[in-house]
């Protein structure tokens, strides 16, 4: 059953649509998030939800109860800002015990709640310690603490790694999921970042405009994009036009001089789309795409190269297994699965 529904949620500017007719029903207990560019939405969406920007037209629901004319210091929601908005004044302690006081919780029961949620996000050596003594990862932290101290029906999280470096970002997206998990707070992340929607959400919305792309668990969002915009926002992807073949009496699609046989797999019309992690180097053969390699970057784990070819510069990743790619300079050729094309239909 749904516990959070959004129906036709719609915010308009004038004649601009921020958010334009967004249907979305969430799970109790389930981890969303809403991913796309600057400008898709998003945010707009987030504010709506936690009642600090009023829809103009549809509606909020949450566990049956309409949410739209209820204001945002009534929806016992938790929020957890892009730059954490905590006291300076305050300890961490103090910073967290903040919403049970204007809630009026008493003081033993306050007390407890925060020791164990500051247990809970591993802070509960630091509760006597100011945020300007604190790094960016624990004022992170306490921020994340205060806002499930007070044990919200929904948790709004936006943009909230995002002033972290990569490492430190990398280490709080495996401890906010594994809190979330434990906890079970529906959650509703905005941000930018695709590798973090993959990495946290239980489904992806995809937002392009004010307008919702597709909604997915993140694997069949990857893996199925359903546009090319999905594609390409979600990960790197190459994108190819086919013209579809009969060769030796076997269907195929044809891309410049390769011509791949389908091995069963539907017919693809247009555009598809191929990652470049499915992409091999191989020996030269009808199926494979000859190119030169235009530019090659050693990442550790893996190497990524960029190929250029008669359609187009292509996107190739191969896993580091030790030994080194072509030279830049040297011919090459590309083949992958024809499994591995994605038909997708044009750009919104």
């Amino acid at each position: 059953m749904s516990y959070l529904v959004l129906n036709n949620l719609t915010k308009r500017y004038g004649t601009t649509a921020a958010v334009d007719g967004l249907n979305l029903e969430i799970s109790q207990g389930e981890f969303i998030s809403l991913l796309g560019p600057s400008g898709c939405g998003k945010t707009t969406t987030l504010q709506m939800i936690a009642g600090f920007i009023e829809p103009t037209a549809g509606n909020i629901v949450l566990n049956g109860r309409d949410l739209n004319s209820v204001p945002a210091n009534k929806r016992g929601l938790g929020i957890v800002f892009q730059n954490y908005a905590l006291f300076p004044h305050m300890t961490t302690a103090q910073n967290v015990a903040f919403g049970l006081e204007m809630q009026g919780v008493g003081k033993a029961e306050c007390a407890d709640r925060v020791t164990d949620t500051l247990k809970l996000v591993g802070l509960g050596h630091l509760a006597d310690r100011y945020p300007a003594r604190m790094s960016g990862g624990q004022q992170q932290r306490v921020a994340l603490a205060r806002a499930l101290v007070i044990k919200p029906a929904v948790l709004l999280l936006d943009e909230p790694l995002s002033n972290l470096d990569a490492k430190l970002r990398e280490e709080m997206q495996l401890e906010l999921r594994s809190i979330q998990r434990s906890i079970g707070t529906t959650t509703v992340l905005v941000t930018h970042d695709q590798s973090e929607a993959l990495a946290l959400s239980d489904r992806i919305v995809v937002m392009n405009q004010g307008r919702v792309e597709q909604i997915a668990e993140p694997f069949t969002a990857y893996e199925q994009p359903n546009s090319q915009f999905v594609g390409g926002f979600l990960g790197k992807a190459n994108i190819f036009q086919v013209q579809s073949e009969v060769t030796d009496s076997i269907p195929s699609v044809r891309i410049a001089e390769a011509v791949i046989p389908l091995d069963g797999t539907p017919m693809p019309q247009g555009s598809v789309i191929v990652r470049p992690e499915k992409i091999l180097f191989s020996t030269p053969h009808p199926s494979a795409l000859p190119g030169t390699m235009r530019t090659r970057v050693f990442q550790g784990n893996h190497w990524l190269c960029q190929v250029q070819t008669t359609v187009g510069d292509v996107l190739v990743i191969r896993q580091n297994d030790g030994e080194p790619v072509a030279l830049e300079g040297s011919t090459v050729h590309l083949r992958w699965r024809a499994q591995d094309m994605r038909p997708v239909g044009a750009v919104a």
